[in-house]
């Protein structure tokens, strides 16, 4: 779609979304409000919307709330139609408290947050390789937390089961118990009898395990293909294995350029240190917000190599002799590695 009709007023719009419906408010730039209106979550609401907007002026920009999950199609709609888009957060709860909370002042504060420059952040773009990595990253990640308790649950089961099952499992290993707990053939005649039980639930904890293995070995090979196209040069990092480049691709999004600096990348995934001195002791850490997955890959990244890169081990041996705790070793660890994805990032989304 695009927009034909000549405005001297320019205007500002707020949207507050919901999977349903969403809601909008313009501001002149004055902050004077010109219309609310709600509109349906599709492709003919978000046409509606665009062109309910523009009929009071010409769009400098758009605040969209949650542009990645419920305002994802409307964000998509918005940037095709060549919109400028700003994700804006939600109205914080003393606001809420003191104004009250619906979908028109929702909407409102969105768009007030884009006129005063408070919110200024570009939301991701959900049209290339990298969104195609997380669609396939999120049933995986799913089936390893179902493989995780399934595990635990067999474990479980063999603790208390009967002596001639607890005996047969107790020594082996998880995928020993899973190949052999696959194979019983409980007498379906006889499942009033805790043993014959026993072996149908562990025969269906078993198949469980195994066909969340192939699901995600499956994934896995999905995902290593996709990686390898998207992030080469992240993926040639030492010790950064798939999972982990996959992970920070997704917290980075496709638009990488709508990060100023490497430094706001470390702030978005949790690693930039902030003071954190008291009395005699002076001290910095890492900032406890950001995308805490980001976060544990860039943990994962720093152990595989405290444990394997020789660079590493000798960094935290010289830091150890200047008196550094551990934990402070691999905060500064993560911080440079922040530093060295964000560059490799660059290098991969921007040249594609």
């Amino acid at each position: 779609m695009s927009i034909t009709e000549v405005h001297t007023q320019v205007v500002v719009a707020g949207v507050d979304t919901h999977q349903l419906t969403h809601h909008a408010v313009v501001l002149d730039i004055t902050g004077r409000r010109l219309g609310d209106r709600g509109f349906e979550a599709s492709t003919a609401g978000y046409a509606a919307l665009l062109d309910w907007v523009a009929s009071f002026g010409l769009i400098e920009a758009v605040g969209v709330e949650s542009s990645g999950s419920y305002g994802a199609g409307l964000t998509l709609a918005l940037l095709t139609a060549g919109v400028e888009v700003v994700e804006v957060a939600r109205p914080e709860k003393a606001t809420r408290a003191r104004q009250g909370k619906s979908d028109p002042l929702d909407a409102e504060s969105a768009a007030r947050q884009v006129l005063s420059g408070t919110a200024s952040g570009r939301p991701k773009v959900k049209t290339g390789i990298i969104e195609a990595i997380r669609a396939i990253k999120v049933p995986r990640d799913a089936a390893v937390r179902d493989r995780t308790r399934a595990y635990g649950q067999l474990r479980d089961l063999v603790t208390t089961a009967p002596a001639e099952l607890r005996e047969q499992l107790l020594e082996c290993s998880g995928k020993q118990r899973v190949a052999v707990a696959a194979g019983y053939r409980p007498d379906p005649t006889r499942l009033a009898e805790p043993l014959q039980a026993t072996k149908l639930a562990l025969r269906t904890l078993a198949r469980r395990i195994q066909a969340l293995n192939a699901e995600i070995d499956a994934a896995d090979a999905v995902l290593a293909d996709l990686v390898a196209q998207a992030v080469p040069t992240l993926l040639a990092l030492p010790r950064v294995g798939v999972q982990s480049a996959a992970q920070l691709a997704i917290t980075a999004g496709q638009n990488i350029d709508r990060m100023r600096s490497e430094a706001a990348f470390a702030k978005l995934t949790g690693v930039a240190p902030i003071p954190a001195s008291s009395g005699k002791s002076t001290r910095m850490r890492l900032n406890r917000g950001g995308d805490r997955h980001a976060n544990s890959a860039l943990y994962m990244i720093a152990i595989g190599r405290l444990q394997r890169h020789q660079p590493t081990i000798a960094y935290r041996t010289r830091r150890q002799h200047e008196n550094l705790s551990k934990r402070d070793i691999i905060r500064c660890l993560k911080r440079y590695i922040a530093r060295e994805v964000y560059t490799a990032l660059k290098h991969d989304l921007l040249t594609t």
